[in-house]
This record gives structure tokens, sequence and C-alpha cells, in this order.
């Protein structure tokens, strides 16, 4: 496994089995491709689809619909996500097993904490077909 922090270069040059302490403020935010929701990501393994980021959604934002792969993880920091399944809200945490498959929206913004073992697959959208964080 080789594990970065895009953008810290300082981190990325320790050795090995160095701990890494990320300076998340400095992080530049990052568009993901769906209007209105951007990312920062923490940790990254492009080898095997790893995926530690901090989520940003504008109000009103959506996710096209989307299969998680792999176990996906969720923790609400400000705001919540909604799907037809329910709503995750500020403080709470919500998990979706592997094949789990929904839209996600924010409809009043959301600033969420999420772990990805391998990227979505994206039925809908401009992605559509596509494996993607």
């Amino acid at each position: 496994m080789v594990a970065i922090t895009p953008h810290a270069d300082d981190l990325n040059a320790l050795p090995p089995l160095a701990s890494r302490y990320v300076d998340v403020d400095s992080l530049p935010w990052k568009p993901t491709g769906y209007d209105g929701i951007d990312m920062k990501v923490l940790l990254k393994d492009d080898e095997t689809g790893l995926l530690t980021a901090l989520f940003r959604w504008q109000p009103g934002s959506v996710l096209p619909l989307h299969e998680h792969v792999r176990i996906e993880q969720t923790y609400v920091l400000e705001g919540s996500i909604v799907d037809a399944e329910g709503e995750t809200t500020t403080g709470n945490f919500s998990w979706r097993p592997q094949g789990n498959q929904h839209r996600a929206s924010a409809p009043n913004g959301a600033l969420v904490l999420c772990f990805f073992l391998t990227p979505n697959k994206f039925l809908e959208g401009p992605n559509a077909g596509s494996l993607l964080e």
C-alpha cells in the first residue's frame, strides 16, 4: 500500500513507517465533478482505491445514483446528508454495505468525513459507469 496525503509533500517524504500528522486547514478544497460538492483528500491510495476525505456540500447539492463497491462510512460534522432511506444529522454516523445504491443530497448543506475502501461506481450523471471517489 502506498498511501499519501495529496498536496502535503512534507508528509509524503517521511520514512514509510513514520506517523503522518495532517494540517487539514492547509489542504485545498478540490472539486469532485458534482456541482456544489468539494473535497479535501486526507489519505489516498491510488493502488487500492482507499480514500479518507472531508466533503463540503453546498445547500441543495445532490450526488447522483451510485453504488458502494465496498463499505462506505460517513460521519456528519455539520448539516445533514439525506437519501431515500433516511437522514444522517450533525454528530451522527452512517455506513452503507457493499452493493448499496442511493442518491444523496444535502438540502441545507453539510460537512462530512467519509471513508471508502474503493471508489463508488456511478450509475447516472456525467460520470456514469466510472469508478470515482
